[in-house]
């Protein structure tokens, strides 16, 4: 199904990076899920895990907040196809353990917008998925 875009480049841009993953590394759960349809579909590709909805979505992110100390995403790489609503961002996720251990993953996240939120999330991760 075709969705006319509704954001232009630099609010895709902060959609992603500042509303979506600097609210994850803040763990504030409820803007995260703001940035969330609520029929939203979340995949992490690499690990065969779906999650589907909000209330899936919401546990999800209560599981990954309780199991780290402290999680940053930085080093973003953009693409945007403003035209259609799309986004990529490759990055680095720094995931520290409450015994201290670093977990380091280099990610590519891809996303499509519907009406200003995110209506599917695919995620390819480097590494063993903590986002079950």
């Amino acid at each position: 199904m075709q969705y006319a875009p509704t954001l232009s480049r630099d609010e895709l841009l902060d959609l992603a990076t500042q509303k979506y993953f600097a609210n994850v590394d803040a763990k504030d759960m409820d803007a995260t899920l703001a940035c969330f349809h609520d029929e939203a579909l979340f995949c992490v590709q690499t690990a065969f895990t779906r999650h589907s909805g909000k209330a899936e979505i919401r546990r999800m992110f209560e599981d990954f907040f309780a199991g780290y100390a402290d999680i940053v995403h930085k080093d973003f790489t953009c693409t945007v196809d403003e035209a259609n609503g799309r986004i990529a961002a490759s990055f680095e996720a720094v995931l520290t353990g409450h015994d201290g251990e670093v977990t380091r993953l280099f990610n590519t996240n891809f996303w499509r917008i519907r009406d200003g939120k995110f209506q599917e999330v695919y995620v390819y991760m480097s590494g063993a998925n903590p986002l079950v």
